[in-house]
């Protein structure tokens, strides 16, 4: 009996220590655990307004901060590259206009050979002289409002009146730029009085295009026949429209 005693006494006793043991072996493990793992700290809504996450932030800051310093190694070079592309960058940004720099003047399109209405329009007048002198834009923007040549309608006029010079009478007493006939008579002859130049102008374009254009007749070899007798009217109104052109 007391054998087993004495053997249950040494069994224990060799428990303890081994529990002992155990309790050693693990409390090192922890220990070489925490010098390899990052603590991760429990946060809430009152270390907010305490400003405590911002002193937690500011370690895990300044403990990124060591393992760069000892596990990074900075490239001299890239940061020449870097330093040299924000220059470049730079002076692009200064060639760069402001809102001020920059032109809102609307650009006026082309209309007609290449020129802008008021280009055109300063053709046009480079050859009206005498009574008709600065009707070129009118004679310009209702030309192509129908779909008339304004070299050849311009041309046409010129031959018509001599307003390359001095205009006819026919223009300076009735307004008849185109040698219309009709009513009302101008002085009771044969020849259309308008009350207006500008109407004279138009009304000559609106016949042009009711009776010639609309017809098909929108060259100047085609109209020559039907509006004048003479058969070198074509001949005449393309070298109109050749000296126009040239000016």
């Amino acid at each position: 009996m007391k054998k087993v005693s004495k053997l249950s006494l040494i069994l224990a006793s060799v428990g303890v220590f081994m529990i002992g043991l155990a309790g050693v072996l693990q409390y090192k493990a922890f220990q070489m655990e925490d010098a390899y793992t990052v603590a991760y700290e429990k946060v809430t809504m009152k270390d907010l307004n305490s400003g405590r996450v911002e002193n937690i932030n500011n370690k895990n800051t300044e403990s990124s901060s060591e393992k760069s310093d000892d596990n990074e190694v900075v490239d001299a070079n890239e940061v020449n590259s870097e330093k040299v592309e924000q220059i470049t960058i730079d002076e692009e940004l200064e060639d760069v206009k402001t809102y001020d720099e920059v032109s809102t003047v609307p650009v006026d399109p082309v209309v007609y050979d290449g020129l802008t209405m008021n280009q055109l329009a300063d053709k046009l007048n480079r050859s009206l002289n005498s009574t008709i002198s600065g009707k070129g834009y009118l004679i310009a923007s209702y030309s192509l409002q129908l779909g008339i040549d304004p070299y050849m309608a311009t041309a046409i006029i010129l031959h018509e009146t001599g307003c390359n010079g001095t205009c006819s009478s026919l223009v300076r007493e009735c307004n008849n730029v185109g040698g219309q006939k009709g009513g009302p008579s101008c002085g009771g002859g044969a020849y259309k009085a308008y009350p207006t130049l500008d109407e004279g102008i138009m009304g000559y374009l609106d016949n042009l295009y009711r009776n010639y254009y609309a017809v098909g007749l929108t060259t100047v070899e085609t109209i020559g026949p039907k509006y004048a007798a003479s058969t070198t009217w074509a001949s005449q109104v393309n070298n109109y429209i050749a000296l126009i052109r040239s000016r």
